[in-house]
Formats: structure tokens, C-alpha cells, sequence
């Protein structure tokens, strides 16, 4: 074991010296969970009655929370655990199953005061939530976001014991408002072990199955199932994740083809992610055909669940596949393939091209990084991914990122 975890070690150090994607071999597996991620854990978890998690948004960050609130709730099974959340990512904490109550952070009402210049308003919008968090009487936060506005609100339920992250994974001075701070290594973390690694600092054991429930797992057309999903949307602030509509078409026609593959298109509600999704379906001659209309969350989550094979890029209903345990193909471009690769008990595989500017966080408008990736790549993957769960085979994680050493 010694030396396992000494070659871990060593691939951890040069995933973090380096911008490319790091790939964990099964064997390496065992390993991490060895090691963990804290440096500086409590001897003892404090006691604690009511809970409060903090974790705002977005989906894709809030579902990559959900198994680290597991490991919670079973160190704390008879505690009242609340989670704050912002609206559009609340349904995905209630399936989850592991919460007593969600409280919804209005931040669209007090974007549209600020936005409006009514500040009478705002302020006292501002002090129901205060008030509001008070009158739980929380002794015991966890502030999983880790930036300015959560480190606030955690200050404001004036919780006795409010734990966050030490620098750099607290941000925008968010360390001044926590009583005590995880200190995590190596510096470059996938968001799962960056939240494991605050549950590591409870003392608690923190390698809990990422697995979501939906409540009602009825689609809005239950007659459709067994077909490859694609899910080419991304939020409205983050165009620069979405891979290219002709390669989207391609990739559908190609494995229509060679597969004979029922290839559905969902997208979000945004006018972008539909026009994108239109545009593939379109292009694709005939392979793929638009998936039914999503109202719910719920019915998402059963879209989701039903596919025999997810494909789409950093984006929250990527994390949900696999959090639903279905294989999963991520195209990754600007974000961080190591913070944002997927986990969960289905195989993925992320593909990515290794230009020398990417990871680069903020995105352009070229999206190099996205637009070369080849759809002969997705294809590939898609076809191993297939035979592997016809074939129910072991699980299986890759990064597949050839490195450019220049682009033209």
C-alpha cells in the first residue's frame, strides 16, 4: 500500500505543476480514499443539533455537493440539517432525500431591487433574511461556497460554530467569517474532494455514494426510453462550455449509423439553448430528433435516468447523469478538467483538446478549445461506453486530452 499511495502522491503533484487533465487508473483509486484531503482535521466533530449547509448554486456545483451532505447527515442522523440554496437549484437538494427543510435564498427578488435602484426595499429584503436565519437558532454551519455573499449570510445566523475552507479554496475574503478553517491538499481539487474534504475536517468519514433519488420519476413522454441523450446547453453566463452544433451532428449521425442509436436532443429553456438544439437536430439528417419538453425538474431527472448514454459539456445536468448513475461522456474546453471531472458509480470519460490557453476560467468568444474537438472522438468514446454497459463491465474513468502545442 505504501507504494501506491507514493505514486499517487506523485501523479497528484504533477497533475498540480501542470494544466492537463489528470486521468485516475482504478488502481490508483484505493489510494485517495486512503490519503483524504484535509490536513488540519478536528479530534472531535463538534456537537450540533441544527445545521445549516451553505452551498447557493450552481446546479452542476450544488449536485457535486449532494454526497458530502450524505456523509453529513450520517454523522449527524439525528441532527435537523437545513440547506440555503438559491431557486434554481433547490429541486435537485430536494431529491436528494438527505435534507429537513430547504431554504430558498431570494437573490433573483434582491437582484431585480438592486437592479431597480429601490434600496429601501432591498435593505429591508436584506434584513427578513437575516432575521429569518436567526430565528433557527443554527449551531453548526458549513459553508460549502466559500465566497464573500455565503461567508456573510453564514456570519449572519449567528451560529456559534461556522466552518469554511482556509485560503485558497475560500474566496473573496470569505475566511473572515468563519470560527474555523479546513486547510486541503493539493491545491488543485475536483469540487467532490473539495467538499469531501470539509466533512474530513469534522472528522467524520467523507467517502459516501454519490447516488440521487428523484421523488417522481415520471417523464413528461414515459414512453421514451433507451436512447443516447444529448445535452448541449450550458447556463446563460457560460457559452463558451457549449461544443459546436455540426460537431453535436456528426456525432449523431455517425453513431446512428454505425449503431442504429435512438438519439434524443433536450435542452434547456433559455432561447440560445434552444435555437442550439434546433440547430443540431436539424443538421444531424435525420439521427437525432428533439427530446420531450422538461416542466418539472422531476421530469429532467427522468429524461436523464432513462438514457443508456449522457453526452454534454461542464454543465449541472452532466453531474446529475452521473450522479444517476448513467455512463457519461464530458466535453470539457475553458474550465478545469481536475476541478470539474465527473464522479459516480457509472463509467465517463472526458474529452478535452490541451491547447496551451486552456484551462483558462473566463472562456472567449472563439472557444478554440471546444471547436477543435473532433466528433470522431465522441463517437469513440460513446461506442466503448455502449458495449461497457450492455456488457454491465467495471467502472472505468479516463481523460482523454492530446496536447496542441500551438494553434494556428
Amino acid at each position: 500500500m505504501s507504494g501506491l499511495v507514493g505514486r499517487f502522491k506523485l501523479e497528484l503533484e504533477r497533475a498540480r505543476q501542470s494544466s492537463r487533465a489528470l486521468s485516475y487508473p482504478a488502481d490508483l483509486y484505493p489510494a485517495r480514499r486512503v490519503i483524504g484531503y484535509c490536513t488540519n482535521p478536528l479530534r472531535k466533530k463538534p456537537a450540533a443539533s441544527r445545521i445549516l449547509v451553505i452551498r447557493l448554486g450552481a446546479l452542476g456545483d450544488v449536485v457535486r455537493t449532494l454526497p458530502s451532505v450524505r456523509a453529513l447527515r450520517e454523522g449527524y442522523p439525528e441532527a435537523h440539517i437545513s440547506w440555503l440554496v438559491e431557486p434554481r437549484a433547490a429541486d435537485v437538494v430536494r431529491a436528494c432525500g438527505e435534507i429537513d427543510e430547504v431554504i430558498e435564498f431570494p437573490r433573483p427578488h434582491l437582484s431585480e431591487l438592486w437592479r431597480g435602484r429601490q434600496l429601501g426595499e432591498l435593505i429591508r429584503a436584506c434584513r427578513d433574511v437575516v432575521q429569518d436565519l436567526r430565528a433557527r437558532h443554527f449551531d453548526l454551519v458549513l459553508d460549502f461556497h466559500a465566497i464573500l455573499k455565503s461567508g456573510l449570510l453564514a456570519w449572519a445566523t449567528g451560529a456559534p460554530v461556522r466552518i469554511s475552507y482556509a485560503r485558497p479554496f475560500a474566496r473573496e475574503a470569505n475566511f473572515l467569517f468563519s470560527t474555523q478553517r479546513a486547510r486541503l491538499s493539493p491545491a488543485k481539487l475536483s469540487r467532490y474532494d473539495r467538499n469531501a474534504g470539509l466533512i474530513e475536517f469534522l472528522g467524520l468519514p467523507a467517502r459516501s455514494a454519490l447516488r440521487l433519488t428523484p421523488a417522481v420519476p415520471t417523464p413528461a413522454d414515459a414512453s421514451v426510453r433507451d436512447y443516447v441523450l444529448i445535452h448541449p446547453g450550458s447556463s446563460p453566463g457560460t457559452p463558451y462550455k457549449r461544443y459546436r452544433a455540426s460537431g453535436y451532428a456528426d456525432f449523431a449521425a455517425e453513431l446512428g449509423r454505425r449503431r442504429g442509436a435512438s438519439i434524443l436532443v433536450a435542452t434547456g429553456r433559455s432561447e440560445d439553448e434552444v435555437r442550439l438544439a434546433e440547430a443540431i437536430v436539424d443538421a444531424s439528417r435525420g439521427a437525432a430528433r428533439m427530446a420531450p419538453e422538461c416542466e418539472r425538474f422531476e421530469d429532467l431527472i427522468a429524461l436523464i435516468g432513462r438514457a443508456r448514454l449522457f453526452v454534454g459539456s461542464d454543465s449541472g445536468p452532466l453531474h446529475i447523469a452521473t450522479a444517476l448513475g448513467i455512463p457519461a461522456i464530458q466535453l470539457i474546453g475553458a474550465t478545469d478538467p481536475i476541478e470539474n471531472e465527473p464522479r459516480g458509480e457509472a463509467p465517463w470519460k472526458q474529452l478535452r483538446v490541451d491547447v496551451p490557453c486552456s484551462p483558462c476560467r473566463r472562456g472567449c468568444a472563439a472557444a478554440t478549445c471546444m471547436s477543435l474537438l473532433p466528433h470522431e472522438w465522441i463517437v469513440d468514446a460513446a461506442e466503448e461506453l455502449l458495449g461497457e454497459s450492455a456488457q454491465r463491465a467495471s467502472v472505468r474513468h479516463e481523460v482523454v486530452a492530446p496536447r496542441l502545442v500551438s494553434v494556428a
